[in-house]
């Protein structure tokens, strides 16, 4: 029989001192922990490969070491199949209000990770091509039989419309997974953590889940765009950013729907499923309106 997550995380051989894991809460991902050595502070990522979610985990950790490398995310200490143990942060970790708040340090950082983080990557990386991931989960939401199997087409259908939207893009390793918590502000800076769906993507669709994520309205939308590519936005980028929130969205849908299925982590996925689907409804509104004009 395996060892259970604490006593894998007792036996590494990095403490200098007994330790007694705390289980850290948060994660529809991974298994997290918090040890404490020494008179510092860790945080312990338990998670196998995902497949199905585009997550592998020699991508998340080359991502890790890049991020750490390019001071975006915090010191890696250990890894092993299966287990990162990276520095803890003491600080305030961001909600979607603090997002707001402090949207240009927020957006500064994430136009640093995608330059710096790009620059530091070593080695074999994924690429995490928005419009490939929401293909594949169509296919497994349609292999597995899901209760909304019926809604795939309109899915499928919206997909390749925001693909013909966005167009040609540049291409950079971004983040793919911004969501509020994954911003920590230590009382002296920023700090971006979890690195798991990490990958080559355009800017656009970190841009666009920034946005979905944290409610930007149209003029925060506005200001996000200007502090990113240092130009006030035009008509035709505030189309492309709509369409790459819209496909954020679907994305996060389509990715609760796999998680209803295959996830073993406690965790009310329906109703994530639901709240994000009401949220794309709003989006693709939005979408209608400014394709129209």
């Amino acid at each position: 029989m395996p060892p259970s997550p604490a006593d894998r995380i007792r036996a590494l051989p990095l403490w200098r001192s007994k330790v007694e894991p705390r289980p850290l809460g948060g994660g529809i991902t991974n298994t997290n922990f918090v040890v404490e050595d020494g008179g510092a502070k860790y945080v312990v990522r338990l998670g196998d490969d995902i497949p199905l979610h585009n997550v592998m985990r020699f991508n998340e950790l080359a991502a890790a070491r890049a991020a750490e490398a390019a001071g975006i995310s915090p010191a890696l200490r250990h890894a092993e199949p299966g287990l990162l143990v990276i520095d803890f942060i003491e600080g305030k970790t961001f909600d979607e209000a603090d997002v707001r708040a402090n949207l240009a340090p927020v957006v500064e950082l994430v136009r640093r990770a995608h330059v710096e983080v790009t620059r530091q990557l070593r080695g074999p990386a994924l690429a995490f091509w928005t419009f490939h991931v929401l293909r594949s989960y169509i296919h497994a939401l349609n292999d597995g039989d899901h209760r909304l199997k019926a809604d795939l087409p309109i899915y499928g259908a919206l997909a390749e419309r925001v693909e013909a939207l966005v167009g040609t893009t540049e291409i950079v390793f971004g983040h793919n997974d911004l969501l509020p918590a994954n911003f920590i502000d230590d009382g002296n800076r920023l700090w971006l953590i979890d690195w798991d769906y990490g990958g080559f993507n355009t800017p656009l669709f970190d841009l666009g889940g920034l946005a979905s994520n944290n409610g930007l309205d149209a003029a925060q939308r506005d200001e996000m765009l200007a502090l990113y590519y240092g130009r006030t936005p035009d008509d035709a980028l505030r189309l492309k950013l709509q369409a790459m929130l819209v496909a954020s969205l679907l994305r996060e849908s389509l990715w609760s729907m796999v998680s209803e299925l295959h996830s073993a982590i406690d965790f009310d996925y329906a109703a994530y499923t639901a709240e994000n689907l009401d949220r794309l409804k709003r989006a693709v509104a939005e979408l209608d309106a400014m394709d129209a004009a």
